[in-house]
Parts: structure tokens; sequence; C-alpha cells
């Protein structure tokens, strides 16, 4: 008989949102969120993914704890329900030394303000509990909503950069010094 799998307790809430660990019985939910077109109009040039990048994905996120504590991508519920909603993300953008503030939610969950509440959060925990200096968050050029969600979480709109092979919006928070 094979042994249950360990649902890992949330690491971090929010009013209305729990943030835990992914495991491997979550890749449904991550496939799920990652074959609406509407989740993906702006990421991956609107290609939904496919079920082999999901299980790269799930292999390669458990990863990212251990290499970097205190980052991560993790699995958002509600508190309310237990409900999946999508994930938060909080790591290094590939080929920078820049912490990105991300998420992805299911298109239920959108328009009732968890993606506001839970970047609001990470950016706090990155400034007050990590240390951190500088946050960023990304969007494409056209992703308004995404763009109103970074400004509401405390970003200020610096013009485009690149990163991920692409030309994106940068956002930015920066600790006070005092």
């Amino acid at each position: 008989m094979m042994a249950k799998q360990q649902i890992p307790k949330p690491w971090f809430k929010t009013a209305r949102i729990a943030l835990r660990r992914f495991v491997p019985s979550d890749a449904g939910d991550l496939l799920r969120l990652d074959s609406d077109p509407r989740v993906m109009r702006y990421i991956n040039g609107g290609k939904p993914s496919t079920p082999a990048e999901i299980a790269v994905a799930m292999k390669r996120i458990p990863r990212i704890y251990a290499m970097y504590p205190g980052l991560g991508t993790w699995r958002a519920e509600r508190r309310d329900t237990g409900a999946y909603i999508g994930w938060f993300t909080f790591k290094y953008v590939p080929k920078t030394p820049e912490i990105e503030v991300g998420y992805r939610l299911l298109h239920d969950a959108w328009g009732q303000g968890f993606a506001t509440e839970g970047a609001t959060a990470l950016v706090h925990y990155g400034f007050d509990t990590l240390g951190l200096y500088r946050i960023i968050g990304l969007t494409h050029k056209d992703n308004v909503a995404s763009q109103r969600v970074l400004t509401k979480a405390g970003l200020t709109y610096r013009g485009f950069g690149r990163y991920y092979d692409r030309r994106l919006r940068v956002f930015v928070a920066e600790r006070s010094p005092h």
C-alpha cells in the first residue's frame, strides 16, 4: 500500500490567502491553471502549458525552496474554503540579481483583490523578513490589470526592461533607508 502524500501546512497567511509549498499531487491544479487561455494570454505567447511542461515545473519548484531559502513559488488557496486559486512567487529573475514578485490566479479568482493582497504581503515579507532592498514586478506591455496590482502593492512603474528574453514593463519597490 502506498503512503498518503503529506500536504505541508501553510507557511504564510494573509487575511484571505494561505500559501504553502507545492507537492507532486498539486500538478493537476497547476495544469488546470495553465490550461486556461485567459490566464495564459500574456504568458508563454498565449499558449497553454502542456502536461510535460507542468511535470518539468513540478520538479523545478521544490529545488528552488532548497537553493534559495525564503524564495519560491507557492500554492495559494482561500483560507475560508481551502479552494485552490493559483500561485504566488518570490524568485530571482533568470540571468539577473533581481528578485521578482509574481502571481498567477485562476480566472474565477480574478477581480476579488487576491492578487493585490498576496503581492502586497510578499513585498512586505521581502523587506521586513528577508531584508531585501529592491523588489521588481514585470508585466506584458498590455497587461493593465497586473500593472494595477503591482502599483497597489507598492511598486512604481519605471519603464521597460529586457527580462525573460522579452521587453517587459518594469515596476520597482525599494525599501526606505530608515
